[in-house]
């Protein structure tokens, strides 16, 4: 039964999904997105440090020092990760372009322009002559009125996670454009004896001129708000990833299709990944305004409460094969894995055990997960441990992740203990099983030798 059921997921869902994770389209999204999350990491933890004095006592000189220049040291954030679909659409464009043997500069400057034609600067309004007027009398207003800049300005929350989805549509559309002009020899060429830089920017001309043209007349001059229009499509979306059930399913999905040799955390994350960067952004701007923190299902609460140890929390699996095997087999892949897992790192565990594959193991790999997930999700909206804020980097041991990306919490770090432990029991009856299978097996292979 069991070979029946492996064989028609090989057939049937395997090719299917290996090519959906590599459809370009997607692949250039989460390529475009994961060039961001360097920026994302670092900026999260001038978070981090920002709000230190949240935890440390009042009276310390550094806790002092922190609270006095925290607008300083949260600029970096201010730059990086708040504007980070900035960042990304060119990641996306330069990817897109790539896959199609095209210019991958040209096509991340085009996808830039795409979405930056989607926002609308805004004209400052001047002070009114009666606003001048009072200001003449009172030198407080008339000092604040000097601070004010004038001209234009770019609404700042666009850039970031706001626009993800209109920044992708972007520089998606861009680079089809680009494509089209190519293949359809619809550019200027230049001679052969003019540098290739040069050539490469008289023939984005025309690409470039339908960019600006189309994107303008729709935003700018037929004043559509796109971006208007696009929240209100994705905020259900969105609203349905922040929720237990999605959070349940995404990692069914994830774990079921790696119990099959699918990278299943890929597929899951590539379509997944905008919507929980959108959750995180938006966590990370209420806690930087000291505002509550709205929702539980970011990123990173994946990555420090459900996959500690890696895809299918299998650190507790590490942790008995290191104090608990009886095969040899098991002792020897105990030591190789441990470490690993200890930072996240867990292809030894899932292809030398292996899990994949394996009718025993694969079932605390997907409910172990699952069951961390519900606990985690139920302390958090309780409010019993904080919400996630910051994207530690993942190769940190998990209970460290989990006090980083929660703001300094350290019941993050609790509970990552505690889910750790959990996971050891979960895996204990089923790691039994195997482990006797395995050493049932070696004493066969003896008594065969000996025979």
């Amino acid at each position: 039964m069991f070979e029946k059921i492996s064989q028609f997921m090989d057939e049937k869902l395997s090719t299917p999904m290996a090519k959906l994770a590599e459809q370009r389209h997607l692949r250039a999204i989460r390529d475009g997105i994961i060039a961001t999350l360097p920026l994302i990491i670092v900026s999260s933890m001038f978070m981090v440090i920002a709000f230190l004095p949240n935890q440390l006592p009042k009276e310390w000189a550094l806790t002092q020092f922190i609270a006095k220049n925290q607008f300083k040291i949260l600029l970096p954030y201010r730059m990086s990760m708040y504007i980070m679909t900035l960042y990304a659409v060119f990641g996306i464009g330069y990817s897109l372009a790539r896959s199609y043997k095209l210019d991958g500069l040209s096509g991340g400057i085009m996808a830039e322009l795409a979405y930056l034609l989607t926002i609308i600067p805004k004209s400052i309004p001047a002070a009114t002559a009666a606003v001048k007027t009072l200001a003449e009398t009172n030198p407080d207003l008339a000092g604040w009125m000097k601070s004010v800049p004038s001209g234009f300005h770019i609404p700042m929350g666009q850039l970031g996670s706001a626009g993800m989805f209109i920044g992708i549509l972007a520089a998606i559309f861009a680079v089809e454009v680009y494509r089209f002009t190519e293949t359809k020899n619809f550019k200027i060429s230049m001679p052969p004896q003019v540098p290739a830089s040069v050539a490469r920017s008289f023939e984005a001309l025309t690409p470039t001129a339908i960019i600006l043209f189309v994107v303008s007349a729709i935003t700018m001059w037929a004043g559509v708000d796109v971006h208007g229009i696009m929240n209100k499509l994705v905020a259900p979306l969105v609203t349905a990833t922040d929720t237990l059930p999605s959070v349940l399913l995404i990692i069914f999905l994830g774990m079921f299709f790696w119990t099959f040799g699918i990278h299943g955390w890929s597929i899951v994350g590539t379509i997944a990944r905008p919507l929980w960067l959108t959750l995180l952004e938006t966590n990370t701007a209420a806690y930087a305004a000291g505002e509550a923190i709205p929702h539980i299902g970011a990123e990173p609460f994946y990555q420090w409460f459900i996959m500690i140890g890696g895809s299918g929390t299998t650190i507790g699996l590490a942790i008995l094969f290191l104090v608990k095997s009886k095969s040899a087999y098991g002792k020897a892949l105990g030591k190789t894995a441990f470490i690993p897992a200890i930072f996240n790192i867990n292809e030894p565990m899932i292809f030398g055990a292996p899990i994949v594959l394996n009718p025993i193991l694969m079932i605390p790999f997907i409910i172990t997960p699952m069951i961390s997930a519900t606990i985690a999700w139920i302390a958090t909206s309780l409010g019993l441990v904080g919400r996630v804020v910051a994207l530690a980097p993942w190769t940190l041991p998990g209970p460290i992740g989990a006090y980083l990306a929660t703001g300094g919490d350290w019941r993050g770090a609790a509970l990552s203990v505690i889910l750790i432990a959990l996971s050891v029991a979960i895996y204990l009856p089923f790691f039994t099983i195997y482990d006797n299978k395995l050493k049932a097996e070696e004493s066969e292979e003896v008594k065969n030798e000996i025979a």
